[in-house]
């Protein structure tokens, strides 16, 4: 299907086209004339938006929404092949193509495609690299997997030959792209339900990296566990970042927090102070995850004055330790941790930031994730002082493994961590309401919809 051009494509129909991916893809396509259809379970901002923009979206899937001048059928990797439109399709020898394949399809596009990938940091490593390519007046098309407040959203077209992509492992669908500049933030356990172990998660990132031409950069974490595994066969430019400034291009010294816990450091290259950067989002990984962005900023050689504006204007992304309000002089904060190395992080971040009792709502995501890493969550929770627990949200699940949020809760009890279990939201809205007090920080932490608590809360 990589044979299909951009260029003689005039209907193309989306399966699936509410989803935060697929209605950017959808948007690109209507910006390049090219007429859109699609269909999705119910109506949302997202396919509202693409009505306005000229889209034909129908809710409910079925056979008779496929007629035979649409040029090119594209689906998520979460159809079944019994989905009667793409039986429809096949019937009538329509092509088809996945997601991800497509995506890389319009990649190929760009002279210059930015993919930014690891386990953790994508969204915001996304976010940043796209402030400063804005910030050196680069005009890049951006696609990221959250809302980020100064595009207004999760899309930016633009018209220039640059390309920036939050580029995801799972299911392996970052190999089907085409970066010129390829970032590795980290290479860690997650996705255990489709990956088999450690080792076949590092195996995909190694072809990840491969995908970069000569000509390109591979712009990688030196703390990674043996970061040459990635980078020894490479032909292409390599430039690292990490903790170790004698093993890494580029490091930070002199980390200090301000008063909302966001840090301020000297930026090195090769071992040498080069310049004060400042952050406007808190945390020592995003830190890290600074150090990433400005190393593709140097790839492309803006100047350090643009790359320290760009990282300064970066205010946050949504559900990425998001302020959400204050009641009753409790402040809300939600988060998208839901591995226990982003939990952690988060906790730290929250160490630093005002409070005078830390209560966290923590709603686990999918029964794999749990049971795969289950020691390590407990690990990451038992320093928690008051934690709060959910139902599992079970996103694409159905078999819960034997897990539950009551099992994890039962262990951290043994740990002697303050843990409340309810199975529903009004009663944690209940507990907090009786049990949060002026001058506390409570944070939903999850990547399902466990933000709603706070905005509930908010709402009343």
């Amino acid at each position: 299907m990589q044979t299909i051009s951009l260029e003689k494509l005039k209907k193309v129909h989306f399966i699936g086209i509410g989803g935060i991916s697929m209605s950017a893809l959808a948007e690109i396509l209507i910006t390049k004339g090219i007429f859109v259809s699609g269909s999705d379970a119910k109506e949302s901002e997202l396919t509202v938006r693409l009505v306005s923009l000229g889209a034909k979206i129908i809710y409910g899937q079925s056979a008779k929404n496929i007629t035979s001048d649409i040029d090119l059928i594209v689906y998520t990797a979460a159809i079944h092949s019994d989905n009667p439109e793409l039986l429809a399709a096949q019937s009538l020898n329509i092509p088809t193509m996945v997601r991800a394949d497509f995506l890389g399809l319009i990649m190929k596009e760009y002279k210059n495609a930015i993919n930014i990938a690891g386990t953790h940091g994508k969204t915001t490593t996304t976010s940043m690299v796209s402030h400063i390519l804005m910030e050196g007046n680069c005009d890049p098309t951006i696609l990221v997997g959250g809302i980020i407040p100064s595009i207004g959203g999760n899309l930016r077209i633009g018209h220039s030959e640059n390309f920036v992509n939050e580029s995801c492992e799972y299911t392996n669908s970052f190999l089907s792209f085409f970066p010129t500049t390829a970032v590795i933030l980290n290479v860690e356990e997650d996705h255990l339900d489709f990956f088999k172990d450690i080792d076949d998660i590092r195996n995909s990132f190694k072809k990840f990296a491969m995908l970069v031409p000569d000509h390109g950069y591979v712009i990688i974490n030196s703390d990674i566990d043996k970061p040459e595994y990635f980078t020894s066969d490479l032909s292409c430019h390599v430039i690292t970042f990490g903790t170790d400034p004698e093993k890494s291009d580029y490091s930070a010294d002199q980390i200090e927090y301000n008063e909302k816990g966001c840090c301020h450091y000297t930026l090195l290259k090769h071992g040498k102070k080069i310049t004060k950067i400042q952050l406007s989002v808190p945390g020592l990984h995003n830190v890290y995850n600074s150090l990433a962005a400005a190393a593709v900023g140097f790839s492309m050689d803006l100047s350090i004055d643009v790359i320290k504006k760009g990282l300064f204007s970066y205010t946050g992304t949504n559900r990425r330790f998001q302020y959400k309000g204050e009641i009753n002089g409790i402040t809300i904060i939600d988060d998208y941790a839901h591995h226990p190395d982003e939990i952690a992080a988060t906790l730290k971040t929250a160490q630093n930031y005002p409070h005078k009792e830390l209560w966290v709502i923590l709603q686990p995501h999918t029964y794999s994730r749990l049971k795969a890493l289950f020691d390590r969550f407990v690990d990451a929770l038992s320093c928690v002082p008051h934690l709060i627990l959910a139902d599992i949200y079970a996103a694409r699940e159905t078999d819960t493994l034997g897990m539950s949020s009551q099992l994890l809760a039962e262990e951290l009890k043994k740990r002697g961590t303050d843990v409340h279990y309810f199975p529903d939201f009004k009663s944690i809205e209940e507990f907090v309401q009786n049990n949060c007090t002026h001058g506390d920080l409570l944070i939903t932490m999850g990547a399902g919809n466990v933000v709603n608590i706070g905005e509930d809360l908010l709402a009343e």
